[in-house]
């Protein structure tokens, strides 16, 4: 846009150059073929007012002496002619150039210079002629025949003054035209650099004030008020979130101990009942659990760090590999030999792989298989945890990350619907993404993918 906007300026400029300066020169070539054709008039006009009387008498050696001297001081060729078109004198060598039409018009009383006017890509001498009257009829004509050299060096040299004049101009305009551009324009790009940062998570990111005209300044200024009623709405949310869910914990913990105690007082009849409400209580204790940890996840703004993404994946498989085992599921970790250093947030992807893995387990069965693998593909940190559970569709894979989702067939199944959505959250913190599709014939896949990080690995130790 910058480009854009200077470029514009530049050809407004140009433009406004072009129509001052072509004139300007055209005056300046005019003018000075005006100076030299004056000068060439009154020379020729002296010259006939001397050669009248001689041509009158016949003593033409005075003016030849006359003429002789002119041409060795100004090397211009002066010929005198009659009306027959006889040359009665001259001075210096009579080059080859049609002289007739001039010369026609000096013998019938006008004054007749060729060209009209002087240009410094014309070579072509300059020729003047006018009538030699005596009383009243005209006896002949006097033509000079001079060199414009001088004349198209000096308009050539004027020229080439209006141009540097007009180039420093240019390059004035243009560092001014720059600086302008950079004026109006630095709202606007940090107002698309504070778009990006809010974007990537970073909630604290507002645009300087005081930038550019008063325009994007006030602009500016919503935007940032626009972003702080944002923020502040979405802290409120989270705040309330966890909140909700610490405060809930104590009368939670203090009514199941008390449904518990009641267990020893029910008759026989009520204790599948009560053993009812006591996994009720325990599952509404996950659900605040959950909730408190995904609030956590929202205002966890820390910066990312690298870390190993093979090592990490094969540490949190073999942590949840005790409970694979008590659910007869077979979780394998298949993982390269290499590191895979990717750029999370701290603790982000171990939480993540918790969420996923435990999803996994939970839906494959007994029987069944979970594996994680990790991978570097494409300049990305790809971990993909895969199971044969039942799976879900495309339309649930997408609706799988929401808060509270559950599938239709997953009712009854342990869980508060905020497993993925936690995962999530952890994520997108990161930098990355997450995607759930089905596996066919059956299962599921989720794939967390992070930015690779290029520090080299040496000796063991990452640097």
């Amino acid at each position: 846009m910058r480009r854009r906007l200077v470029t514009t300026y530049l050809l407004l400029l140009c433009l406004v150059l072009l129509a001052l300066e072509v004139p300007l020169a055209l005056v300046m070539s005019g003018r000075t073929t005006q100076a030299l054709l004056a000068d060439r008039l009154a020379d020729a006009t002296r010259f006939a007012a001397l050669v009248a009387p001689a041509m009158r008498g016949g003593e033409l050696a005075p003016v030849a002496a006359e003429l002789n001297r002119y041409h060795d001081l100004y090397g211009i060729v002066v010929i005198v002619v009659d009306q027959n078109r006889r040359v009665v004198t001259s001075a210096g060598p009579r080059p080859a150039l049609e002289t007739d039409a001039v010369v026609r018009g000096a013998l019938a009383g006008r004054q007749v210079s060729s060209p009209t006017n002087v240009w410094p890509w014309q070579q072509s001498s300059l020729l003047v002629a006018v009538p030699v009257y005596e009383g009243g009829a005209v006896l002949g004509g006097v033509l000079t025949i001079s060199s414009t050299e001088r004349a198209r060096g000096a308009m050539l040299f004027a020229w080439a003054v209006l141009g540097v004049v007009g180039l420093l101009a240019l390059v004035g305009s243009l560092v001014a035209a720059v600086r302008l551009a950079h004026w109006v324009l630095r709202p606007v790009l940090s107002l698309d650099t504070a778009v990006h940062e809010i974007t990537a998570g970073d909630s604290t990111a507002r645009v300087p004030h005081a930038l550019g005209p008063p325009e994007l300044r006030r602009l500016t200024t919503s935007f940032n008020e626009m972003a702080d009623t944002v923020s502040d709405a979405l802290e409120r949310q989270r705040l309330f979130v966890a909140h909700a869910s610490h405060q809930l914990r104590n009368p939670l913990t203090v009514l199941r101990l008390r449904v518990e105690g009641l267990g020893d007082m029910l008759p026989s009849e009520a204790r599948t009942e009560h053993h009812l409400a006591l996994e009720e209580s325990d599952r509404l204790s996950r659900v605040l659990d959950s909730l408190l940890a995904l609030a956590r996840a929202e205002w966890d703004g820390r910066p990312p760090v690298t870390v190993d993404a093979a090592e990490l994946v094969a540490a949190r498989v073999e942590a949840w590999r005790p409970l694979a085992t008590q659910r007869g599921v077979a979780l394998t970790a298949e993982v390269p030999a290499d590191p895979v250093p990717a750029e999370a947030a701290d603790t982000a992807l171990d939480q993540a792989l918790d969420a996923l893995i435990d999803n996994g387990l939970k839906f494959a069965g007994a029987g069944g298989h979970v594996t994680v693998s990790v991978e570097a593909v494409a300049g990305r940190a790809l971990v993909t945890v895969r199971d044969d559970g039942p799976g879900m569709t495309a339309e649930e894979c997408r609706l799988a990350t929401r808060r509270f989702w559950r599938a239709p067939n997953t009712q009854n199944v342990d869980g508060a619907g905020l497993g993925l959505s936690i995962a999530t959250v952890l994520v997108e913190a990161s930098g990355g993404t997450l995607t759930l599709a089905p596996l066919r014939p059956r299962g599921l896949v989720a794939r967390v993918r992070l930015r690779l990080h290029r520090a080299e690995i040496s000796g063991g130790a990452r640097v």
